[in-house]
């Protein structure tokens, strides 16, 4: 998936080579937690009940997943299928808002028998103002739309955009060039001189990747840079990683565990 990276240099010459970094917004806390697909481990990824928790959680950004359908809705969903998450099968982007609505998202717990459906990004927008932050996985959206969303709630400044695509990053600078844009590094990024490297071409805004990327050299150069490094840790077991992670020098992460992540630096006074 990061591949289209190394290429991405060639693209944006022309956009804006000489822009300034756009801030991620306003940090609430000295280390950041992003919740993936919300507390999925409580809830069903991608469910309001998993965004919802997250804010209970006290974490500082929900990750989402954006994909659109067949009539433009802008909806959540990690799989570009319903065939895993709920009770039916076909492609989101073949389906109607209508038929999306209609679906049962599917709960690992046998015994919980509530109805979760798949939310709208405007359903979205709504839990989230002002409470926690958004990290848009920006997976097969229209970047007017969402940024028309995003205007419609005042909340420009309350989200950041991964970027999945040479095209999402050409869209978004020309759309909403104070957005800021999150990226992983190529596989060719391996150490400090690769790393400067990719950032001189593409000027990324935050980084992300798997935290075992990155070298605690490149992770200090980054912080050097004013570039945020929150990579992703999450794993059943990733607790196990922590202490070795932090002593990288990160000051944010995606986790699977927010509730014991957010208790784990309270307890080291990280947070």
């Amino acid at each position: 998936m990061r591949r289209f990276l190394i290429v991405l240099a060639a693209c944006i010459v022309w956009i804006n080579a000489s822009a300034q970094p756009n801030p991620a917004p306003k940090a609430r806390h000295k280390f950041i937690v992003i919740c993936h697909r919300g507390d999925h481990v409580k809830y069903p990824e991608n469910t309001l009940a998993a965004y919802a928790e997250a804010i209970n959680n006290g974490a500082d950004y929900v990750e989402i997943d954006l994909r659109t359908t067949k009539d433009s809705a802008l909806v959540s969903m990690h799989d570009n299928t319903v065939n895993r998450m709920t009770n039916a099968k076909g492609l989101i982007k073949d389906m109607t808002l209508d038929e999306i609505e209609q679906l049962q998202v599917k709960s690992r717990d046998s015994l919980d028998k509530k109805v979760y459906r798949v939310p709208t990004f405007e359903e979205i927008l709504k839990l989230c103002k002002d409470k926690i932050y958004i990290y848009i996985d920006f997976k097969n959206a229209s970047v007017p739309a969402t940024y028309a969303m995003l205007k419609k709630y005042g909340m420009e400044k309350q989200v950041l955009v991964y970027i999945n695509a040479i095209q999402q990053y050409i869209d978004w600078r020309h759309v909403a060039p104070d957005m800021p844009l999150m990226f992983s590094m190529p596989n060719s990024a391996k150490d400090v001189e690769g790393m400067k490297t990719f950032i001189n071409q593409v000027k990324p805004d935050i980084l992300d990747g798997g935290w075992k990327e990155y070298s605690k050299e490149m992770v200090q150069f980054a912080n050097e840079q004013n570039i945020p490094v929150w990579p992703d840790i999450q794993s059943m077991n990733e607790d196990k990683d922590w202490d070795t992670a932090i002593a990288l020098g990160f000051k944010g992460m995606q986790t699977d565990h927010p509730a014991a992540f957010i208790k784990y630096l309270e307890e080291k006074g990280l947070r």
